[in-house]
């Protein structure tokens, strides 16, 4: 497959390979294909990034903390997959900046990706209370054995790590080898995840991706 990207080792020190007006499913394909993913830099403009050190979590070296561990145990949370996507991604825009100053998911974001969750190339897990809300969630793009995440949120304490977890698990089950978090943040850290330089993570995305959705069932 071509890249109408440049090459993701050409990164300037930023890490960004390309700018553009719009995102679409296709460029997004082409993207995650090629080791590069979008970081919108305003509602007008789109940066495709691939910076040098990438944040990654193996998925046998997935580390859940003992506390998380009894969280999972307690089952005060229903699972989901794949079920309310667009409502897993409107609450990571609105609830991923805390000083309320806005969102790296922009509308055009949301279009683009509800139509790759369309496509069964983005999916959602998703977190509910007893009494059926959703209280949490995360969302990503998987490639064949390669899931790369983008964004959670939570209304409740431990809701999107529960999500994570029912996630992993179900990644291990289709095979998944590679969680890529693009960044270290002390969320992912917790996880287990660290930074490889980007020739590695080149190395293992050829190794893993595929131009295929893979099927995850809803429920």
């Amino acid at each position: 497959m071509n890249s109408i990207f440049p090459p993701a080792i050409q990164g300037d020190e930023d890490g960004v390979v390309a700018i553009s007006r719009n995102v679409t499913p296709r460029m997004l394909l082409d993207a995650y294909y090629h080791g590069i993913f979008p970081w919108p830099f305003e509602e007008a403009s789109v940066l495709w990034c691939s910076p040098k050190m990438r944040g990654i979590l193996p998925i046998d070296e997935v580390h859940i903390p003992k506390s998380l561990a009894r969280a999972v145990k307690q089952r005060r949370f229903e699972v989901r997959i794949n079920t309310c996507f667009e409502q897993v991604i409107d609450a990571c825009a609105t609830v991923s900046r805390p000083d309320g100053a806005g969102t790296w998911i922009t509308r055009k974001m949301r279009r683009a990706y509800r139509e790759f969750h369309r496509l069964g190339y983005a999916h959602s897990f998703e977190s509910f209370n007893a009494e059926g809300r959703l209280v949490g969630g995360l969302y990503g793009v998987l490639l064949g054995r390669l899931f790369s995440g983008e964004s959670m949120f939570h209304y409740e304490n431990d809701a999107s790590k529960v999500a994570f977890c029912t996630m992993v698990d179900t990644l291990k089950q289709h095979g998944v080898q590679l969680i890529d978090t693009q960044m270290v943040t002390p969320a992912t850290a917790t996880f287990g995840a660290r930074e490889i330089p980007i020739e590695e993570y080149l190395c293992l995305l050829e190794q893993y991706r595929s131009l295929e959705p893979t099927l995850l069932a809803s429920g």
